[in-house]
C-alpha cells in the first residue's frame, strides 16, 4: 500500500517526533568586533532536516560577529520550510529538493549553500548483511523495491537467507524522499512503504527492524566524532556500474570523509546527491539576511567539510553570490 550532527549526534533525541528548534539569542560576541555599528534583527528559519545542523553552526558563528542578530531555527522537513517561507511565516526555508514551477510562481528564490546526498539504508542485523555489502544493489533493483514492489524478499537482492523486505519512507513532505524518488524519475508519492516522520524517525525505524530498508541524509548515518557509520543502520551500497559487486571505486561508505569525497567527485550518482539551498519569498533585501547569506557563502564554507557536507565550488559560490549582490 502506497503512503504518502552543532554535532548531529547531540540533536537526534530532540527530534524524534516533533522536529527541532534552536533559538540563538545569547552567544558571546567576538571581543575583537565592535558592536556599535553591528547588525540587528531576527532571522526565522525552518525546513529540511538535511540542512538543519550546518545552518545552526553557521548561525552560531555568524552571531559571534553580529550579536544583535537573533536566530530561530526549526527542522520539520523541506516541504514545511518551503511552505513557511512562501507564506511569510519564516525568512528562510531550508530546501533539500528541486523547486517546482508552482513554487517559483509564488516567488520562490533559492540560493544554494552546500551539497550532500540521500543514501539507501538497511539494518546491519540483516542475516544477508555481508552479502549485501559485497554485492550492493543496482538502481533497477532499488526501483523494484521502492516503486514497483516486485522485489519483496532480500533473497531477490542476492541474499542467501529468505526474509521479507520491510520498506520505510517519509510521511512528511521531504526533500530526502523527493530526491530518492527522483533517482527513479518518480515523485515522493510514488514510493512504497510505511510512512515515518522525519529523518531521525526513519533511521530509527530501520534500526529497529532487522529486515528494514529505507533512506537517509548523511547527517543521520555518520558520527562526526569517529567519522564512521552509526551502529545498527548503515548505508546499503549502490552497485553503480551494475556488475553485481561493489568494486573498489564504489566502496566509499566506510567514513563520512569517503562518501563526501565520492559525492564531490561524482562517483556517487546525482540524484540522489543534491544541492541544498536557502529559499526566500523573492530576493532577500533586509541587511541581516543579505549579510548572513554572504557569510554562509564565504567564511561559512570552512565549516562545511567538518560537519559532513560538501563545499560548493568557487564557480558555484560566485554564481550564488551574484544572487544577493
Amino acid at each position: 500500500m502506497k503512503k504518502k550532527l552543532f554535532r548531529r549526534q547531540t540533536i537526534l533525541a530532540a527530534i524524534a517526533t516533533i522536529g527541532i528548534v534552536a533559538t540563538l539569542s545569547s552567544f558571546k560576541k567576538n571581543e575583537d568586533k565592535p558592536a556599535a555599528d553591528d547588525l540587528k534583527g531576527t532571522i526565522n528559519i525552518s525546513g529540511a532536516f538535511a540542512l538543519y545542523p550546518i545552518t545552526v553552526k553557521w548561525a552560531q558563528e555568524f552571531k559571534k560577529q553580529h550579536p544583535g542578530v537573533v536566530f530561530n531555527i526549526s527542522a520539520g522537513g523541506a516541504g514545511k520550510g518551503i511552505t513557511d517561507a512562501l507564506s511569510g511565516l519564516v525568512d528562510i526555508g531550508l530546501a533539500s529538493r528541486d523547486i517546482n514551477p508552482e513554487e517559483v510562481k509564488k516567488g520562490a528564490y533559492t540560493i544554494f549553500v552546500t551539497k550532500d546526498a540521500v543514501v539507501p539504508t538497511f539494518n546491519t542485523g540483516n542475516p544477508n548483511a555481508a552479502t549485501l555489502l559485497a554485492k550492493g544493489v543496482k538502481r533497477d533493483q532499488f526501483l523494484n523495491v521502492f516503486v514497483t514492489g516486485s522485489i519483496k524478499n532480500w533473497n531477490q537482492l542476492g541474499g542467501k537467507v529468505s526474509v521479507p523486505i520491510h520498506i520505510y519512507t517519509r510521511s512528511d513532505a521531504a526533500g530526502a524522499a523527493e530526491t530518492w524518488a527522483k533517482y527513479f524519475n518518480k515523485k515522493q508519492e510514488d514510493l512504497l512503504g510505511v510512512g515515518v516522520y522525519g529523518d531521525p524517525g526513519l533511521a530509527q525505524a530501520v534500526k529497529k527492524d532487522v529486515t528494514g530498508i529505507g533512506f537517509n541524509n548523511l547527517a543521520y548515518l555518520y558520527d562526526l566524532k569517529t567519522h564512521k557509520q552509526v551502529a545498527g543502520v548503515h548505508a546499503l551500497p549502490i552497485d553503480v556500474n551494475g556488475n553485481g559487486r561493489i568494486d573498489a571505486d564504489e566502496n566509499f561508505y566506510g567514513t563520512i570523509d569517503e562518501i563526501t569525497d565520492a559525492i564531490a567527485t561524482g562517483k556517487y550518482p546525482s540524484p540522489p546527491a543534491r544541492n541544498l539551498g536557502f529559499l526566500f519569498k523573492g530576493k532577500p533585501k533586509r541587511p541581516e539576511l543579505l549579510e548572513f547569506v554572504k557569510y554562509v557563502l564565504t567564511d561559512g564554507q570552512k565549516y562545511v567539510d567538518e560537519n559532513g557536507y560538501i563545499a560548493l565550488s568557487k564557480q558555484k559560490i560566485a554564481e550564488e553570490l551574484k544572487k544577493v549582490n
